[in-house]
């Protein structure tokens, strides 16, 4: 009994679906993408399921009216266009919401003056960390983030999750690290790089 590997979708012919109206295609095509960029905030981002469609729904719109406007250059890197779209879309509600979360939360809170401004310098510091990490190349920021969201991933686990050996998995989180601590003082310290 053979198995059969899954064919690789190529949605690069959604562009052609959209540039065409044709609603019955552009819809099979999209049934299939979306829930893959929902999965893959969840997964890479932690986004809870709510958070990860809305961003893939507004990312989306972003793509499409580029699609229309004739700004897509490369359709067969759609994909790999809307999983960064996506991802950013993610890092702009992620900051909006926090913000605007943390100032309700500390306006309506009962506690000691100290308390309230460890949780604002706690939410600073993580707000610059994210800004940080947007500076880094996609790659990097999607190897960085799996170990944000899995803080007890062994380097056996994350050498099967990345298909890396091991050891390439220790030195390319030691060189991410290093560059993400480089970005975090240089960004502390009110420098423009």
């Amino acid at each position: 009994m053979s198995v059969q590997a899954k064919r690789r979708v190529d949605y690069s012919a959604l562009v052609n679906y959209i540039q065409e109206e044709n609603m019955r295609q552009t819809n099979r095509l999209l049934e299939e993408m979306i829930p893959k960029l929902v999965e893959y905030l969840q997964v890479t981002l932690a986004a809870t399921e709510e958070s990860a469609k809305e961003c893939v729904q507004q990312a989306f719109l972003n793509v499409y009216e580029r699609i229309t406007g004739g700004k897509l250059k490369d359709p067969k890197s759609l994909l790999s266009y809307m999983m960064m779209t996506a991802r950013n879309e993610y890092f702009n509600q992620y900051k909006k919401s926090s913000r605007y979360v943390n100032k309700e939360y500390v306006a309506d809170t009962v506690s000691e003056p100290a308390d309230q401004i460890d949780r604002l310098v706690d939410q600073e510091r993580k707000e610059l960390l994210f800004e940080c990490i947007e500076e880094l190349d996609e790659d990097s920021q999607i190897f960085i983030l799996y170990f944000i969201n899995h803080p007890d991933a062994t380097t056996k686990e994350a050498s099967e999750f990345f298909d890396l050996s091991e050891a390439n998995i220790r030195t390319k989180k030691y060189r991410i690290t290093h560059q993400l601590h480089s970005l975090y003082k240089m960004r502390s310290n009110g420098l423009d790089y």
